[in-house]
């Protein structure tokens, strides 16, 4: 139509093609290189249909461009340009194209071009620049508030927020918060743990109903106050919301798992509409908290048979039930499932597994899973120290330490904690006051109450019980319960009761009604024959209230987990295993074994201590596992407290018997 050499109909194609959805940018590029001096209005129009189509790079380019042909930008150019800036676009060029700004006498001047910067830099975690600038200006809207507000939450700076919160409060003549800004805030304060500020929030502008709350808003007022342990307020924004969707649900059982409150997290996740991976997850991690493992299995089970896919987060929750349950074979098939559905196998994955492989006791797939993983971070380093010592392969584990450094990784106080445990269970005592004092010396880690704890440990088991007092002694902190208990259970190995009952007491004042001390204190009485001692603690027990927790031993048998408990005849096989364990004390007999009565409580003749022996939860375990599994069968037991000394030696000559001939 003899319209190609038209500037005004060039421009309004360029136009439409740059600021229309239906607009092709690629096409207007073509019409805008046949124009033979675009003025500073199109190259602004091409810029912003990049921007648009979220191509910063051609952008970036074009605005180059625009310079080498000697045009200068004005005060659209960089808001264009900048709009549709990534992260990673942002920090490669924002430092430059803010000297841009700088130099032609932008960024003083013109409120655009600082609200741009601001929004660019707060994106980019660049936050420090963006307030510089957001300073240098006055009056700004509430928009532009919460997008520095937004910086500094996204790089978890959660004081600044709150800070600059404060700032806008007081001139609430001028601005005023809207409900992004309240969100915003509500965030900062749950995950700083700020209930104060949360409940000012809530009583100035949601309460007096000085911001209009929204469904958004109000999940995030229930995520505050769930976050910070007001499960009671949580509970109350929740039941008189008009609306709820899956993160009002998800946020409220969330709130009761983390807060230990397992039975009314379920009676909300029961009752949910919709669930999510967000809230099978929460809910599977609140009994991973509470240490009900096998519930856990069963729980993903039901999300498998909902079709909700987990995601990395919910497979290590998994992994970790695994590996308490010893449950190897389930732990194998959980790593089946990770990569026949395409999780993202990360770093977090990596270490679960590594974890779930030593404590079922396969070393050599911990090993292999490490050496495949291509990034390592110091908890890998961490799980293969403390897994290859728990296994017997002290010396591995401390060349693995070696290794750790050698890769340029620095250890940091869990770390140390894995070499002393190290330490601890391949009794390398002079090498764990060594790594104790380089601790200190070569990377500047003060010891916290957790290292000294290792060091009473390792110095105990050794025998040492006096140097391990002696650094109790003279801790620079308070010891807790934890250290006491160290020696405490020292004591009980090398029958010391003068220690044993002053490392009881330092207990007790600090937790009266541990059960577990009265136990181990009662175990060395039973085992010194001290039995007016003995009678006392037990005496005291009861005027207290005090329960023993019972034993119980877990065990996997074809994918299934089977729970055991002392002198326990619920099993459906009972019979057949009280049978088994007849016959296998006759057998044990043979092989050398002598039932160790000294720590059986029971004021009855030896005969029926022997019995009460023979009914112990980790052997009926033992028992079943016999009668159930064919031949090369690996047992795997799990036990929730300390093996019975009786129950250790009655294993070691089990395990000795059963080896290949």
């Amino acid at each position: 139509m003899g319209l190609s050499s038209n500037h005004l109909f060039l421009t309004r194609v360029i136009i439409f093609c740059c600021t229309n959805e239906s607009g092709d940018v690629y096409y207007a590029r073509k019409v805008f290189d046949e124009i033979p001096q675009p003025s500073v209005y199109i190259w602004n129009t091409m810029i912003k249909g990049y921007s648009r189509i979220c191509c910063s790079e051609s952008g970036v380019s074009l605005y180059k461009l625009m310079l080498f042909h000697n045009f200068k930008p004005d005060g659209f150019t960089f808001p264009f340009l900048l709009k549709g800036f990534s992260k990673d676009t942002a920090l490669k060029y924002g430092k430059v194209l803010l000297n841009h700004a700088v130099k032609h006498g932008f960024l003083d001047s013109n409120l655009f071009v600082q609200k741009g910067f601001i929004h660019l830099f707060s994106l980019c975690g660049l936050v420090d620049l963006a307030r510089n600038i957001f300073d240098t200006g006055d009056g700004w809207e509430v928009v532009t508030w919460n997008v520095m507000l937004s910086g500094y939450n996204r790089v978890k700076r959660f004081e600044e927020s709150k800070r600059l919160f404060k700032e806008m409060d007081k001139k609430c003549e001028y601005v005023s918060p809207n409900s992004v800004t309240l969100v915003l805030m509500l965030s900062a304060c749950s995950k700083s743990k700020d209930l104060d500020g949360g409940k000012y929030i809530y009583s100035k502008y949601i309460k007096e109903a000085l911001v209009e709350p929204n469904l958004t808003l109000e999940n995030a007022l229930i995520d505050m106050f769930a976050s910070c342990g007001e499960m009671a307020a949580a509970q109350g924004v929740f039941d008189d919301m008009k609306t709820r969707d899956v993160i009002s649900w998800t946020s409220i059982v969330t709130g009761f798992a983390n807060t230990c409150r397992i039975d009314l997290a379920r009676k909300y996740f029961d009752q949910m509409p919709e669930r999510d991976y967000v809230s099978w997850t929460a809910m599977i991690d609140g009994y991973l908290r509470m240490n009900h493992f096998k519930e856990v299995l069963t729980l993903f089970r039901e999300m498998q048979m909902s079709n909700v896919k987990p995601d990395e987060f919910t497979m290590v929750s998994i992994l970790t039930a695994c590996a308490h349950l010893g449950a190897l074979e389930l732990g194998e098939w959980a790593k089946t499932y990770i990569d026949k559905n395409k999780i993202k196998n990360d770093t977090f994955i990596g270490n679960a597994l590594i974890d779930m492989y030593f404590k079922c006791g396969n070393v050599e797939k911990a090993m292999k899973i490490f050496n495949e993983m291509q990034k390592k971070d110091k908890f890998t380093w961490t799980a293969m120290i403390v897994g290859l010592a728990n296994n017997g392969h002290g010396e591995e584990a401390l060349a693995m330490f070696s290794n750790m450094l050698e890769a340029s990784v620095t250890p940091d106080e869990i770390t140390y904690i894995g070499v002393l445990c190290a330490c601890t269970h391949v009794g390398m005592v002079t090498k764990g006051r060594n790594f104790f004092s380089n601790m200190i010396i070569q990377h500047g880690i003060k010891p916290n109450v957790t290292h000294y704890g290792c060091m009473v440990d390792l110095l105990g088991r050794a025998g040492q019980l006096k140097e391990a007092l002696e650094v109790i002694l003279n801790m620079p902190i308070k010891p807790n319960s934890i250290v006491w208990g160290s020696l405490l259970g020292a004591c009980r190995v090398h029958k010391n009761v003068q220690l044993a009952e002053m490392a009881a007491k330092e207990i007790l004042e600090l937790e009266p009604e541990n059960g577990a001390v009265y136990i181990l204190l009662c175990n060395i009485y039973a085992a010194c024959k001290k039995w007016e001692n003995f009678y006392k603690v037990r005496k005291l027990m009861m005027e207290r209230g005090i329960k023993k927790t019972p034993g119980c031993s877990l065990m996997e048998m074809n994918g299934i987990v089977y729970e055991f408990v002392a002198g326990d005849k619920s099993h459906p096989q009972s019979k057949e295993i009280y049978a088994k364990l007849e016959k296998m004390k006759q057998e044990l007999i043979n092989a050398g074994y002598s039932p160790d009565t000294s720590e059986v409580f029971l004021d009855v003749g030896e005969e029926d201590k022997e019995t009460s022996l023979y009914w112990h939860s980790e052997k009926l375990a033992i028992a079943y596992a016999l009668i159930s599994s064919g031949n090369g069968v690996t047992i795997r037991i799990v036990k929730n407290l300390r093996m019975c000394v009786d129950c250790h030696l009655m294993a070691m000559v089990v395990s000795k018997d059963l080896r290949p001939k």
